[in-house]
């Protein structure tokens, strides 16, 4: 019986997996996030990521800083910086070949592999032959991070081992039953799930650029639109199943935007900041230590 009892008042502590979810510019809001983590003393064991949140998770991995990334997320504001980052597509399949950003991530995470990184980490992408979600976990971290962020019609999908890679975040756009999977005792996720006035805001935008051909935008909303609509109720459910024991959700402001809203990156690192500060008494009510 006191071999029992002391068994339970020594038991290891619970893990913890970080699944960040994809936004685009909104998920610039898990720096936020992780900064208030890190602060706070609160362990990741164990981290996922789609799209924008794999980005911030696999630099995170790789042991760049919270402030760190801040800071290059502010640099990256103006349309100068995210310029040379755009290399139009001559195949057509996206708006852009992606090549540029695969120079940018290799940039900051090197060639490191997924063995040499300080935390164990999966990303999200779907390949497109098979309909199917992939877990990316082996290889090279800048090749994955490249995947997970091929946004469909944006960037081109990544050709892989006989696959067609693009933005996990079609059917998983917030992995928190990933991070389960890999050992994850306790999950917190992070949702910036782009809303309704954000959608609107980004086609107002797009309807007043001049290189935008009259018309067009009619289409586009639709499609993007529709796209949102299955995207959220896949979303919906896929975070239903899982359970995660916290889900952060960042009050980012609105009508900032997927794609147009780097330049309030201040405001949106800020908005994680204070969704992680208000969870705080929960997550350390679950990672307590408990006697007998």
């Amino acid at each position: 019986m006191w071999r029992f009892l002391e068994n339970l008042w020594n038991k290891p502590p619970r893990k913890v997996g970080l699944a960040l979810g994809g936004g685009g510019a909104r998920g610039l809001a898990h720096i936020g996030v992780l900064k208030v983590l890190e602060q706070e003393g609160i362990p990741i064991d164990y981290l996922t990521g789609t799209s924008m949140g794999g980005v911030i998770a696999a630099g995170y991995a790789a042991g760049l800083s919270p402030d760190f990334m801040a800071q290059e997320a502010l640099r990256m504001t103006s349309l100068r910086r995210l310029l040379p980052l755009t290399d139009l597509s001559p195949l057509r399949r996206g708006l852009f070949e992606g090549q540029k950003v695969r120079e940018y991530l290799t940039d900051h995470l090197g060639d490191r592999t997924f063995d040499d990184l300080r935390i164990p980490l999966t990303l999200i992408a779907v390949d497109l032959n098979s309909g199917r979600e992939v877990y990316l976990n082996q290889g090279r971290v800048a090749d994955s991070v490249r995947a997970t962020v091929a946004l469909p019609g944006v960037f081109t999908p990544v050709e892989w081992n006989g696959q067609l890679l693009v933005d996990g975040g079609l059917l998983d756009n917030l992995p928190a039953d990933a991070v389960r999977q890999m050992g994850a005792d306790v999950v917190i996720a992070v949702d910036v799930t782009t809303d309704n006035g954000a959608v609107s805001s980004l086609i107002q935008t797009l309807q007043h650029r001049r290189y935008v051909p009259n018309g067009l935008m009619d289409t586009v909303e639709v499609l993007y639109r529709s796209l949102g609509v299955m995207v959220a109720e896949i979303h919906r459910r896929r975070l239903a199943e899982a359970r995660p024991e916290v889900i952060i959700q960042p009050a980012v402001p609105q009508g900032v935007t997927v794609l147009t809203g780097f330049p309030r990156a201040a405001e949106i690192i800020s908005a994680g900041e204070e969704a992680a500060t208000r969870e705080l008494p929960r997550i350390r009510g679950l990672l307590a230590p408990t006697g007998p």
